[in-house]
């Protein structure tokens, strides 16, 4: 694991999603950012439309807000399942997360 953040733009478009085939059900995630993350009833962590909806498709992903990267960010690093995965919109790079470079 890295110490250091890869470089991400002031401003670059991220986006968020998380592999519920990894998912424990810690609800971390939902603790740091419960305007990003929600459990459901099966226990597991899905991502959040900016509407506030439920987004349960496999790979579904959602914008995370400026605002909110920072406590993004901690859900993936406190993740025990590590299945929380923020890539750059603009690339689809992994930029926190289990597969980030």
């Amino acid at each position: 694991m890295q110490n250091e953040a890869p470089a991400v733009g002031a401003g670059e478009a991220l986006e968020v999603w998380i592999d519920q085939d990894l998912c424990t059900g810690d609800g971390i995630c939902a603790q740091y950012a419960p305007e990003v993350f929600e459990l459901d009833i099966d226990g597991l962590a899905y991502v959040k439309s900016a509407d506030d909806e439920l987004l349960q498709e496999p790979g579904a992903t959602t914008p995370v807000p400026l605002p909110l990267l920072q406590d993004v960010v901690d859900s993936a690093k406190e993740c025990p399942g590590d299945c929380i995965h923020v890539r750059r919109v603009a690339d689809r790079v992994e930029v926190y997360g289990p597969d980030a470079e």
